[in-house]
């Protein structure tokens, strides 16, 4: 039994909660670590308070998952079945009954829940949510080894668009120069859609990139992550396709010192909105608090953003261990926007900054 599940089988304990039942992939990979896109079919992973975990999955994946050191039983399924059917012989057979079932209340569909109250009639259903988020929150030492190479790869990555920049290149012919030199190094998964976005687009914090051509004295913004184990980066950076004007450049240096704010009040103890209102005030002396539409934040691990948010009113302590992003952005319509991201870890004393692309200041000739 793995470390991961043996805690939440003592929080069942705790709570005297008989079984949970997870359904998203994320949270059954970071209990199993076997990663499947079940698309419209079952996934889900059966923990109880003392008898061994069930794994449900198509069948196809069986292999895929032992592959993947799963080691206990496996309900695996095929197109012609009824996997509740399955389920449920399993769950007599073993005489497993539950008065209290926990579920991943935001994930779980209601069909699914109603198969669900089928096999457990009598019992209320709780939240599992905070528990796994809880697990998740602070990685070990694998997985910020993970994380430091996916931020790696990241900063390769950003490294490679500076260089496609070129007078009338598309955003989208920039962005395949970017995802075919990923897949040369073995990448073959983005954490999200990738982002070049240039000129009004730049201007919008989550723009689509598509035919717009770079031009000089316009930003060019790269927002985008890669997938290494199971696990995501994500890292945000502007720069200046020629000279810009005044305007601009302030924007970039205003965006800059809100950034570098935020990170040096990271530490233990300090709460997450603390750290927003580090990097907003910045933003808002200069007179551009209107244009800082979003959180400074959110965690990062298996999904590309997971708890925590990094936002005004989240009063949760920062602790060792966690690891999310610090983005400031200004976008400001007919002129451009700027974004600054990096992936940030926190120490017993401060924080290690995984993504190590340059942040300033650069113009490309």
């Amino acid at each position: 039994m793995n470390t991961r599940l043996e805690k939440f089988m003592h929080w069942l304990q705790e709570q005297d909660v008989e079984a949970a039942f997870l359904t998203s992939t994320p949270n059954v990979f970071y209990m199993t670590n076997f990663h499947c896109e079940p698309h419209e079919r079952l996934l889900g992973l059966f923990v109880f308070q003392e008898q061994e975990p069930i794994l449900i999955c198509p069948k196809m994946e069986e292999n895929q998952a032992r592959n993947a050191g799963w080691t206990h039983e496996i309900i695996g399924f095929t197109d012609t079945d009824r996997p509740w059917d399955m389920i449920a012989k399993i769950l007599k057979d073993r005489s497993i009954k539950a008065n209290a079932v926990a579920i991943e209340k935001e994930h779980l569909n209601v069909e699914r829940y109603e198969a669900l109250t089928e096999l457990f009639p009598n019992a209320t259903f709780h939240s599992a949510e905070e528990k796994v988020r809880e697990l998740r929150l602070i990685k070990d030492e694998k997985e910020l080894s993970i994380l430091r190479e996916a931020a790696h790869m990241a900063d390769y990555a950003v490294g490679i668009g500076v260089e496609a920049i070129k007078e009338n290149r598309s955003e989208l012919e920039v962005l395949a120069i970017i995802e075919h030199e990923l897949k040369k190094k073995g990448i073959h998964k983005m954490s999200f859609d990738t982002m070049v976005l240039t000129g009004a687009n730049s201007a919008l914090p989550h723009g689509v990139p598509g035919a717009n051509k770079m031009k000089r004295g316009d930003f060019v913004l790269f927002d985008l992550g890669v997938i290494i184990d199971g696990y995501c980066s994500d890292i945000t950076r502007t720069v200046a396709f020629g000279d810009i004007s005044e305007e601009q450049t302030r924007i970039y240096n205003t965006v800059l010192s809100g950034q570098l704010q935020a990170i040096e009040a990271c530490k233990p103890g300090v709460t997450l909105g603390a750290i927003d209102r580090a990097a907003r005030s910045v933003i808002a002396d200069a007179g551009y608090g209107d244009f800082f539409p979003h959180r400074l934040g959110h965690g990062l691990g298996i999904s590309v953003h997971e708890y925590p948010d990094v936002k005004e009113g989240n009063e949760s302590p920062l602790k060792e261990g966690m690891v999310f992003t610090i983005e400031p952005g200004i976008y400001v319509p007919n002129v451009g926007g700027v974004r600054i991201e990096d992936d940030i870890y926190i120490t017993k004393d401060g924080t290690e900054i995984l993504t190590k692309f340059p942040k300033e200041l650069q113009f490309v000739k």
